[in-house]
């Protein structure tokens, strides 16, 4: 049984032309050794698991090469090739037995000898300063190629005699190809999606995305598909966003807390969560333009489910979501309650359109009322006779049939379950309308039925009315409606008293579908609403001595005069 070899030491690069996603650093090298235009050290520095120390170990056999494009025959020179780890071997007399090395000429007729340094920025202050001078003015024979994840620890004196490369993270879709060339190298079945979040998951580094390869290949039994995959590496799932999404988008808040639940019990992070969900948004606002769609690194039949999304949802809406979910994001730690946090955010994001319509407030969450189908009455046919009940005969939301001729007979205009009709009449009352559209709002309104009716009819349904509203569990409206009882003028106008701005909101929002009852109830669908404010004397409530005082004293003026004689100190 041979022994087994991680991939990331089976499959490391040894030419230039195997090194991943680094093709501008590799032809600038290769370029220098065919020209004979190499310095006198190099510096690789960038983020872990993306090439230094491969490269530089590859640039250390082709220096004595002519042709770069030979290594994959050469081995490597154990003498002329000194490699030294900086962590371990950071201080002054490190860097002095290196200093003594370099005064040693390269081995077997060599023309270069090669140092490399891992990790350089683990060396002390004295150890840099040390080591200046033959930095700047080695034999010509050295040439030293310096390694480092992190390059602002490099005194600018070391870093102005070297030839700096910057090492970029390498592209997800360069390691799905390459974790693909090795799974059909060693006869794994490995679906594209799994690849992906592999790459994904790695950021940027390719030895870490080796190491997750390994440790699923071993896990799955060599069978890597995307579920096992995400489920070993705990990774949200695409589907979730999508779940929460297309909620957000039909406006369903009990759909979007269910799926963050499910979330939380995986045990994913709410944080996490936002993010994910803000990076969701982003790659929406991504596919709105065909052209952008590329800077996606997603498997191509991801990117056509966030195609098919991105419809649904506009970019004022996207962008307001991500102000929102950033807003989240910046208050999580400091929340004592962080779930909370996340659910009231998805409320509000659900809530997005309902705040639009509602001018705009963004404080507005869609109330539960809004998911209850049997709050509006359907409305019937105006052809059809007057099937209008006697006022002591119950209606209920269920009685009324569902057909409705008048729906097929003009298009609907639907903002939030309110009906044309109701808008229609809205318009004509407002004047908010342009003058064609309002006179073919009239023009509609007179072909409707325009049924005498009593007062007394008008408060049995009013009352009929109030009940639906109470089962609907409406309670604010519901008292409001029962505060007073309406009153009939001029055969088509319903007064109503209100006292304060709270009876005055309730009817702002209920008004349509409240109206929309009474004419399909009463067959008389030209009634309309009119509150009447009333104003009420509050008296306003006496805390301190000194204020009951001045109140008594305006019933009985003896009592003032008995105070001011007696010397007395009401506030002592």
């Amino acid at each position: 049984m041979s022994q087994f070899v991680v991939s990331a030491r089976k499959y490391r690069p040894v030419t230039f032309d195997s090194v991943i996603g680094q093709q501008s650093i590799t032809n600038t090298l290769k370029n220098a050794i065919r020209n004979n235009q190499l310095a006198q050290a190099f510096l690789f520095c960038g983020p872990r698991g993306v090439g230094k120390t491969t490269c530089a170990r590859i640039l250390a056999r082709a220096v004595n090469l002519t042709n770069p494009d030979e290594l994959d025959q050469v081995e490597m020179d154990e003498f002329n090739v000194v490699e030294l780890d900086a962590a371990s071997n950071n201080g002054v007399d490190d860097i002095r037995n290196l200093i003594d090395q370099v005064r040693i000429p390269p081995a077997a007729g060599k023309k270069y000898k090669t140092y490399v340094i891992d990790e350089v920025h683990m060396l002390s202050t004295a150890a840099f300063n040390a080591f200046l001078k033959t930095l700047e003015e080695p034999p010509p024979y050295a040439i030293f190629i310096l390694a480092t994840t992190e390059k602002h620890k490099i005194l600018p004196t070391i870093l102005s005699r070297c030839q700096v490369f910057d090492f970029q993270r390498i592209r997800i879709q360069d390691m799905v190809d390459h974790l693909a060339a090795i799974a059909q190298k060693e006869g794994i079945q490995a679906e594209p999606e799994a690849l992906h979040i592999i790459a994904q998951k790695a950021d940027g580094g390719l030895r870490d995305a080796l190491s997750m390869f390994d440790q699923l290949c071993s896990f799955t039994n060599n069978q890597l598909t995307y579920q096992t995959v995400i489920d070993s590496l705990n990774v949200l799932d695409y589907d979730y966003y999508f779940k929460v999404t297309d909620a957000i988008a039909g406006e369903q808040i009990p759909q979007a807390l269910l799926a963050f639940h499910h979330i939380t019990e995986k045990g994913f992070d709410g944080q996490h969560f936002m993010i994910g969900l803000a990076e969701h948004f982003r790659n929406l606002m991504v596919c709105k333009d065909p052209i952008t769609i590329g800077l996606m690194d997603v498997a191509e039949n991801i990117k056509e489910k966030y195609l098919a999304q991105s419809k649904v949802l506009e970019i004022s809406q996207l962008l307001k979501g991500l102000d929102m979910l950033q807003t989240a994001d910046f208050h999580f730690k400091q929340s004592k309650n962080q779930k909370l946090l996340v659910e009231l955010t998805l409320m509000k994001l659900c809530s997005l359109r309902y705040q639009e319509g509602e001018k705009k407030n963004d404080s507005l969450i869609i109330p539960p009322s809004h998911y209850r189908k049997n709050d509006i009455v359907p409305m019937p046919s105006p052809k059809a006779e007057s099937t209008k009940p006697a006022a002591s005969e119950p209606v209920t939301a269920t009685a009324i049939p569902k057909a409705d001729p008048v729906k097929t007979a003009r298009p609907e205009i639907n903002l939030k379950g309110k009906s044309a009709l109701g808008l229609s009449i809205k318009s004509i009352l407002s004047g908010d309308d342009n003058a064609e559209a309002k006179t073919e709002a009239q023009e509609e309104l007179s072909n409707l039925p325009k049924t005498v009716i009593t007062e007394g009819e008008l408060i049995a349904a009013w009352a009929e009315y109030a009940e639906v509203v109470k089962k609907a569990e409406k309670d604010s409206f519901y008292t409001t409606m029962t505060a007073e009882k309406p009153t009939l003028r001029e055969e088509t106008e319903v007064h109503y008293k209100i006292y304060n701005l709270v009876q005055k909101r309730d009817f702002e929002r209920e008004t349509t579908e409240l109206m929309d009852y009474l004419r399909k109830r009463l067959q008389n669908f030209h009634l309309k609403l009119h509150l009447e404010q009333v104003k009420t004397d509050e008296k306003v409530a006496l805390y301190s001595d000194r204020a009951k005082l001045e109140a008594l004293a305006e019933e009985n003026p003896a009592i003032k005069i008995l105070v001011s004689k007696l010397g007395l100190d009401v506030d002592f």
